[in-house]
C-alpha cells in the first residue's frame, strides 16, 4: 500500500515549507527513518525521514518550491507499484478553521469635513525656467523667498546639492524574519518584568573543574540546576495560553544558540532528570547541528523555559525577551573576578550576574524572586542539587 510523504508542520502557525533538495531520487529504494528530502521552514532547515520502507515514487514538488503544509510531495510504494493518481493527493483540510460571524449593521458613513485647499507654493517665472533647464524637481525644493516662495537661487542650490544615496535594504532569511516577528510579538503582548541577582560563582567554577572543562560547560551545569529548581516552582515552568495558565509536567530547557541568520532555541528534554553528562552530550550535539543548519523539528519544539548565556562574548549582564508562550527566560552574563566583601573584608571572587525576565500574566514578582533565590542557592552549593 502506498505511503504518502507530506510537507510536515513544525508548529501551528506554519503554513508552508520550502523544498531545498531531494536526498533520494525517484525510483530509489529506501528504508523507514532514512532521510529523503531537505526542507526549510520559517524556523529551521531539517531532513524529512521516510515514513516507511519501499521505493520513492511520484515526486510532485521539486527544489525551490514552497508547498502548503499537509500536501503530498511524494509517495513510497512497493516495488512495481504505481503511485496514486493526482486526484487522490489533494492536501488535507484538517488544519483549516472557519468561524461564523454574525452580520453587523453598517454604520452610516460620516461626511468628510470640508478642508480649505492648501495654497500652492509660489515659484518665480525665472525659477520655473531654470528648474526646467537644470532638471530640478520643484516639489523637492524648499523656498526661501517671501511666504516660502521658490526663487532662482533655491533652484540653483538644489541643482548643486548631492543626490541622496540610495537606501539599501537587506532581505531577511526565514529564520531572521521569524525571530523579528516573535520578539516583537512577545515584547508588545507579554507584560515583562525583570529581576537581577549577582552571586558568587566559585562553587560553579569548581564543579566544572571536577567534571572536566573539556566535557562540561557552565551552560550545561546551569541547565541541570535550573531544571531541578523549576520542579519546586511549577509556575515558572508554564505557558500563557491566551485564556489561562498551562503548567507543564516536564521540564524542557531551551538553550538559545546563535546561527548564521539569528538565534534558535535548541531544546534539552526532561532536563530535570537527565545527568550532567547526558545534558552536556546533547547540548554539544545540538550546537553542532545548529551551526551546520541541520536541526530537526524535535530539536526546537517543546521548550518550557529558556536560558540565554552571553558570557562567552564577554557580556557582564543583559535582559532577554521571553520566548512565547513560555513564562520566563534567564539571561546569564560572564563569570568575572570582582572585588566583593568576603567575611567583612575586601576580597576577589568569581561573580556572576543573572537577569530573569518573567511574564506577569503567569507569575508575580514574589514568585519569580523565590525562584531566583532558590537558583542562586543552588549555584552556591550545586552539590546539594545535582
Amino acid at each position: 500500500m502506498a505511503i504518502s510523504v507530506v510537507m510536515p508542520a513544525l508548529e501551528l502557525a506554519q503554513e508552508t515549507g520550502k523544498i531545498l533538495s531531494w536526498i533520494k531520487n525517484e525510483g530509489d529504494s529506501i528504508t523507514k527513518g532514512e532521510p529523503i528530502v531537505e526542507i526549510e521552514t520559517d524556523k529551521i532547515t531539517f531532513e524529512v525521514e521516510a515514513p516507511g520502507d519501499g521505493v520513492l515514487a511520484g515526486i510532485r514538488s521539486h527544489a525551490g518550491e514552497d508547498v502548503p503544509v499537509g500536501q503530498t510531495i511524494a509517495w513510497i510504494v512497493a516495488p512495481g507499484e504505481a503511485p496514486p493518481a493526482e486526484a487522490e493527493t489533494a492536501a488535507p483540510a484538517a488544519r483549516t478553521m472557519t468561524a461564523t460571524v454574525a452580520p453587523v449593521a453598517e454604520a452610516p458613513k460620516a461626511r468628510p469635513a470640508a478642508t480649505a485647499p492648501e495654497p500652492a507654493t509660489k515659484v518665480s517665472p525665472k525659477a520655473k525656467r531654470l528648474a526646467k533647464e537644470l532638471g530640478v524637481d520643484l516639489s523637492r525644493v524648499r523656498g526661501t523667498g517671501p511666504d516660502g516662495a521658490i526663487t532662482s537661487e533655491d533652484v540653483e542650490a538644489a541643482a548643486k546639492a548631492p543626490a541622496p544615496a540610495p537606501q539599501e535594504s537587506t532581505a531577511l532569511s526565514a529564520i531572521a524574519r521569524l525571530m523579528a516577528e516573535r520578539t516583537a510579538q512577545s515584547w508588545t503582548t507579554a507584560p515583562h518584568f525583570f529581576l537581577t541577582r549577582e552571586l558568587d560563582a566559585g562553587a560553579l567554577v569548581d564543579a566544572r573543574e571536577r567534571l572536566g572543562k573539556a566535557a562540561v560547560t557552565h551552560t550545561d551545569l546551569l541547565v541541570a540546576l535550573v531544571a531541578r529548581v523549576l520542579l519546586k516552582h511549577p509556575k515558572m515552568n508554564a505557558s500563557w495560553t491566551g485564556s489561562g495558565i498551562q503548567l507543564h509536567p516536564q521540564v524542557n530547557i531551551s538553550v538559545a544558540m546563535a546561527v548564521t541568520d539569528g538565534v534558535v532555541g535548541a531544546v534539552i528534554p526532561n532536563a530535570a532528570t537527565a545527568s550532567i553528562q547526558d545534558i552536556a552530550a546533547l547540548r554539544k550535539e545540538l550546537t553542532e547541528r545548529a551551526r551546520s543548519g541541520h536541526l530537526r523539528p524535535q530539536d526546537v519544539t517543546g521548550g518550557t523555559f529558556t536560558i540565554s548565556n552571553l558570557g562567552m562574548y564577554g557580556i557582564d549582564a543583559f535582559t532577554a525577551i521571553i520566548t512565547p508562550p513560555q513564562a520566563a527566560i534567564l539571561a546569564v552574563g560572564r563569570i568575572a573576578d570582582r572585588v566583593v566583601p568576603v567575611d567583612g573584608k575586601p576580597g576577589i571572587r568569581p561573580m556572576l550576574t543573572m537577569t530573569l525576565s518573567s511574564d506577569h500574566r503567569v507569575v508575580d514578582g514574589a514568585q519569580a524572586a523565590l525562584f531566583l533565590n532558590d537558583l542562586a542557592e543552588a549555584i552556591r552549593e550545586p552539590g546539594n542539587v545535582l
